[in-house]
């Protein structure tokens, strides 16, 4: 089996990995980033389409506004924390490292005045000053940067690219981590596999940046790749997890047949005049919360799900707007797939951010030694019990950077770990996709965006059966597939748990009927 060695190992490639492996190079260290994905767009920061939360004047409302959309769950001092680097790390990094194009203020409303960069879209600017902020559900203010309604591929592109011209900086393409390597309490690197062969990669530190769990349900804003790699290897090695209940479903996804014709429709379109529709044309909004169509995402995903079955649709009313002049990407896939923005987009709620994952302090550090975790995989308390738009970009950014630096300083050193055992044949026919699609039914209906004590206690039962049967067969093969199969199964499990032991209907964890804790 290969041998490999470097200072840092940081597995993923969306901005929280981009954001630790550029400031471990900055730090002086060698850098090995190894992704699954094999372009950009496998990546969820690449489908971010709102854009990216900056402090403004009064950061003590910005604060507040992360706070209050997290239900009171969220960590104040984490929050504090993000807010006072927001600024300098978006001006360091996005603006004159990467030279992002952000919109200007040029023909737009805004909430500032702003002197905008060349009229032609280049990024000439060094400050978050220069562009056009827009407001999205939940912010009291306009603060979002953001380029049209896609941002997360403005941004990632160029990271990407700037990394790849980094002598001090090896991206490895279409390899998975199939398992961390660990040694009394310590993680020296992980196992990678990449076209059926193995190495193991020897590392001074770790930084887990997987992205999200959107495969373990049938329709997410996920790429199909997110099968909750980073959560399920560090449980596996005895890292702690928390608020893993927290599973936040976005209220406003294009409605269509299948999980193929999901797309996302940005907050930021309710936030320029955007409002929602039942069957009967009927805003109904304002009689669920006060913020009406801006209220936070768990409160407008339940308000939507309630009138999808009470009236039989709900439709994103944008005839207030010039939706293909303000937002030409949006407009590009309803025309993409046969949607008539005029007669109102139709919407429904699918799964989209996991607040909770690996527990890590302000710098990224788990419970394990030399183990970090950055991005939507790790639970920084920020979000709470339900995320703040644009605020996933940020907290990426943010806990990268201070991961990156902080993994820096330590030698790898080579452990004896044990050879994974490939000795049977293939799997089954169409066994991965068939447990998959399993594991999906099973969160769709009982872990979703409502909970009871019974589908709570069948979800277990049934997520404990399924971790057997592919655990059967992990003992024997090491498929990328069935690694996926395995991770999405230990993730699965590990939100059911998480929900069953909280008995408090809070944020996006809402309990019809509050479950009875009991050992599992």
């Amino acid at each position: 089996m290969r041998q490999m060695e470097t200072d840092v190992l940081v597995v993923g490639s969306g901005i929280a990995g981009c954001s630790a492996a550029l400031a471990a190079a900055r730090a002086g260290a060698s850098v090995t980033v190894a992704t699954k994905a094999t372009a950009p767009e496998e990546s969820a920061s690449w489908w971010a389409q709102g854009g990216i939360a900056v402090t403004g004047d009064d950061p003590e409302t910005f604060v507040e506004d992360i706070v209050a959309a997290s239900d009171g769950a969220a960590d104040r001092a984490a929050v504090e924390s993000l807010v006072a680097d927001a600024r300098g790390v978006v001006e360091d990094v996005l603006i004159r490292t990467l030279d992002v194009p952000f919109d200007t203020s040029e023909g737009r409303e805004t909430g500032r005045t702003v002197t905008g960069p060349d009229t032609d879209g280049s990024a000439t600017a060094t400050t978050t000053d220069d562009y056009h902020l827009t407001r999205e559900a939940a912010h009291s203010e306009r603060r979002i940067l953001h380029v049209d309604a896609s941002t997360g591929r403005h941004l990632l592109g160029p990271f990407l690219a700037h990394l790849d011209e980094r002598d001090d900086v090896t991206l490895q393409a279409d390899t998975m981590a199939l398992d961390l390597l660990t040694a009394e309490g310590r993680v020296h690197g992980a196992l990678l596999e990449r076209d059926g062969d193995l190495a193991h990669c020897f590392a001074g530190a770790t930084v887990l940046a997987t992205g999200g769990i959107g495969a373990c349900y049938g329709r997410s804003t996920n790429p199909d790749a997110a099968t909750g790699d980073g959560v399920a290897m560090a449980a596996l090695a005895g890292a702690e997890t928390r608020d893993l209940e927290y599973v936040q479903f976005h209220p406003t996804a294009y409605a269509g047949e299948g999980s193929e014709d999901t797309f996302l429709l940005s907050e930021a379109v309710r936030g320029e005049g955007a409002v929602l529709r039942n069957a009967r044309d009927e805003r109904f909004m304002p009689d669920y919360h006060a913020d009406a169509d801006l209220a936070p995402r768990d409160v407008v995903a339940r308000a939507v799900a309630t009138e999808r079955e009470r009236t039989g649709d709900v439709r994103l009313d944008v005839s207030d707007l010039d939706f293909d002049e303000e937002f030409p990407d949006l407009a590009a896939l309803c025309e993409e797939h046969d949607v008539d923005w005029a007669d109102g987009i139709p919407v429904g709620p699918v799964e989209h951010f996991l607040c909770g994952g690996v527990a890590v302090d302000h710098e990224g550090r788990t419970s394990l030694d030399r183990l970090f975790a950055v991005g939507e995989c790790a639970r920084t308390g920020v979000h709470g019990a339900n995320r703040l738009a644009s605020t996933s970009l940020l907290e990426g950014l943010v806990w990268g950077l201070r991961a990156g630096e902080a993994a820096t300083g330590h030698d790898p050193e080579p452990v004896d770990a044990p050879l994974p055992d490939d000795s049977d044949p293939a799997l089954p026919p169409g066994f991965c996709t068939d447990k998959r699609r399993r594991l999906q039914r099973v969160m769709d209906e009982h872990v979703g965006l409502e909970r009871d004590a019974d589908g709570l206690r069948r979800a277990r039962g049934a997520l404990r059966r399924l971790k057997g049967e592919v655990d059967a067969y992990t003992r024997t093969r090491t498929a990328r597939d069935l690694y996926e199969l395995r991770n999405a199964s230990v993730t699965g499990l590990l939100v059911a748990r998480a929900a069953a032991e909280n008995t408090e209907s809070r944020g996006c964890h809402y309990l019809t009927t509050a479950p009875e804790v009991d050992a599992d």
